[in-house]
């Protein structure tokens, strides 16, 4: 029997523990009868995951799933969907509310859901605005704060928080006391189009918002979530990223050339480039790689570069159709003449951000006039500096 895609589900994500709980437990109060499903990862070590399912009166279920290949995060893959069509063949509950665990990602959990047969109405991050800078900052392994999703899990905490807070169509904010003006402008230059619900204190125990603002999250669940308009606005080769700004001491800074990286300067000037920001991204161009589209994603001091395919430029014409049509459509607006889409598309955000001397690093990286007139040939000569990086 197929699930019901009448159940609507909203996920509820985020490292920031306390401001979650207080987003899922506005939503249990803004939606007579809503359910939340909760899997807490932190019995992993055990070899099981523990699963609770409640309303606003309490507990109305606990069990445990298994480990499925050692990973904490298969096993809620596992048990999730069943469970969600439980919760639809029983019938009578108007919202399914996912919280997922700390460290587990709203993306993988949405495309699971919707794989799973059920409609995800709603995407929503928690965040406390005054940790969002030690978050982004914290370069720790996941594993050394007991955040680890799996025995192989490297991530750190500040790229896990980074992918939670910008996959999020909507931010639940908690009304932290020691937010500043700055914090709260770090949270709306890192993802400008989010929309910011506010949600009272960020405690567990925290004072109940106003009625405007508890309904607005709950239309937040409701809202519409698109699966795969959210996984293209993440693909470097077309992710919408944040524009020029500058204010209470943040700011961000759009770097965009024609020209391609010399790989040996721009190698010897990562480690610069990587603390310059709090956080950054974007796609790159290197000069001895011509073909390849480079995804440069930095937060909490640690840079990860890969390849994300090729630039459309590189592709023949009958393959153009086989590319999804907001690929194509982003490349026709970076189109260029001579270069195609290849292109220096890198955003840095931070309080205290040095624009003029990022800037001047930036550019010293490029081709220089002499290196760019001798064209593709000899670019491809150029010292590969980033094979080891990109393990070619």
């Amino acid at each position: 029997m197929s699930p019901s895609p009448a159940l609507p589900v909203v996920i509820v994500a985020g490292l920031h523990a306390d401001a979650r709980r207080a987003a899922v437990a506005r939503l249990l109060a803004d939606v007579p009868g809503s359910v939340v499903l909760h899997h807490d990862l932190a019995t992993a070590a055990a070899g099981t995951v523990v699963r609770t399912v409640r309303d606003a009166t309490g507990v109305l279920s606990t069990g445990e799933a298994p480990l499925v290949n050692d990973c904490a995060c298969c096993a809620l893959r596992e048990d999730l969907v069943p469970e969600l069509g439980r919760l639809a063949d029983a019938g009578g509950t108007p919202l399914a509310v996912v919280e997922l665990w700390d460290s587990v990602e709203p993306k993988a959990m949405a495309e699971v859901v919707t794989a799973g047969g059920f409609t995800v109405t709603g995407v929503i991050t928690a965040v406390d605005p005054a940790l969002v800078l030690p978050y982004l900052g914290n370069g720790d392994d996941l594993a050394e704060g007991g955040l680890a999703a799996a025995a192989t899990d490297q991530r750190t905490v500040a790229d896990t928080f980074a992918r939670q807070l910008e996959y999020a169509p909507v931010l639940a904010v908690a009304d932290s006391p020691e937010a500043d003006d700055e914090d709260r402008e770090l949270l709306s230059q890192l993802h400008p189009t989010a929309r910011r619900v506010p949600i009272g204190h960020g405690g567990p125990a925290g004072a109940r918002p106003s009625a405007p603002a508890s309904s607005a999250l709950a239309r937040a669940a409701f809202a519409g979530f698109d699966v795969e308009a959210a996984a293209a606005a993440q693909h470097p080769a077309c992710a919408l990223l944040p524009a020029e700004a500058d204010a209470h001491g943040v700011a961000t800074f759009v770097w965009r050339r024609r020209r391609p990286f010399h790989p040996e300067r721009l190698y010897q000037a990562l480690e610069d480039l990587t603390c310059a920001a709090a956080r950054s991204r974007g796609r790159f161009w290197l000069a001895d790689k011509a073909d390849t589209l480079l995804h440069w994603d930095a937060a909490g001091g640690a840079l990860c570069v890969e390849s994300a395919g090729p630039w459309m430029a590189s592709l023949p014409d009958a393959a153009w159709e086989l590319v999804p049509p907001v690929r194509r459509a982003a490349a026709a607006l970076d189109w260029h003449p001579e270069h195609g889409d290849r292109c220096q598309h890198l955003v840095f955000t931070s309080p205290g951000l040095d624009r003029d001397g990022l800037e001047r690093l930036l550019e010293s990286c490029l081709l220089t006039d002499a290196e760019y007139a001798a064209g593709h040939a000899a670019w491809r000569r150029l010292p590969p500096a980033f094979d080891t990086l990109l393990e070619v």
